[in-house]
């Protein structure tokens, strides 16, 4: 189906909805983004049938919607993802007196594939932070600045956006903690260890001041034209890391997230605290991690038992 033009007044709804995201539900402005794509094309399949404002959505036009993702390529993953956004969608329109009964209340979607997250071995980390711990020792503050981002990755577990977010005054250096907003602007508090101490040091005291300009503000982390970091030069800088190991799939910042995680629970860390850690709402997100561990535990049983 080609692009539709969406009546007013589902992309009035739209807008508010996106509103009351940002305002309400304190959602980043990614997330929004995220979020309206896809009503956006919600919206767009229902102008194509005929609709035209929020009361007009039918739990059909939301099946159908679905279908035709699905007939598009479109993966569990991804449907699943689109079926929540819209019963988040409808269920706020009948809060806002937008429709009377909520249409999405029965619909269903494919659940995701369950996957493991990909985990480095902890020698693959050290492998890694040792590859920018070398480019640091040659000088320049961006080798500093990246071999400090990759050592708090792993440490803390953060996710990209959080690390890239970060006022110089978040690091309590004494006691080795940092200050931490995450999703929903929840604030948590993370340790991190003496290895990533001494390369955050090493940044501010060699690093920062060669590339802080006065548009740097508190930002921790800058680009090389002294403006906080962003999440893109985060992902490359790790992504260019992973690649130079040779012997991983992983690409991004979250392989150091997922490593670190299951690192702690391999050495006994209490699944409730690597949830507070991680930022996790929820323990069940948490706990795919101990599916990682537990794997990894059933394969060096089976190496190492005489009656395995």
């Amino acid at each position: 189906m080609s692009s539709q033009q969406i009546p007013a007044g589902l992309a009035a709804a739209a807008q508010r909805f996106g509103r009351y995201l940002e305002a309400e539900r304190g959602r980043s402005a990614h997330t929004v983004r995220a979020y309206l794509s896809d009503v956006r094309s919600l919206l767009e399949h229902a102008a194509f049938e005929g609709v035209e404002d929020p009361a007009g959505l039918e739990l059909g036009t939301l099946r159908r919607w679905l279908g035709s993702q699905s007939e598009a390529g479109m993966s569990r993953a991804t449907l699943a993802r689109r079926s929540a956004t819209a019963r988040a969608f409808t269920a706020w329109a009948v809060r806002e007196e937008l429709i009377q009964t909520d249409p999405a209340l029965r619909l269903k979607a494919p659940k995701r594939e369950k996957s493991l997250p990909g985990v480095l071995h902890q020698q693959q980390v050290l492998r890694l932070v040792e590859g920018a711990e070398s480019a640091a020792a040659e000088g320049g503050p961006m080798p500093l600045r990246n071999r400090a981002m990759v050592e708090l990755l792993y440490a803390t577990g953060i996710r990209v956006g959080e690390l890239a977010g970060l006022d110089v005054d978040d690091l309590d250096p004494d006691r080795r903690t940092l200050r931490v907003l995450g999703k929903g602007n929840k604030e948590r508090t993370v340790p991190y260890g003496l290895p990533a101490a001494l390369a955050v040091d090493d940044w501010l005291r060699r690093g920062r001041p060669a590339l802080a300009t006065g548009s740097s503000g508190p930002a921790l982390f800058l680009g090389v034209r002294g403006r906080r970091v962003d999440q893109r030069q985060v992902r490359s800088v790790v992504h260019d890391l992973l690649a130079a190991l040779g012997d991983t799939a992983a690409t991004g910042p979250h392989a150091l997230r997922h490593s670190a995680a299951t690192h702690l629970l391999d050495g006994g860390a209490d699944l409730r605290a690597v949830q507070e850690i991680l930022g996790h709402s929820s323990l069940a997100t948490t706990q795919i991690y101990t599916h990682v561990s537990v794997e990894r535990l059933r394969q060096s049983y089976q190496q190492a038992h005489p009656r395995a």
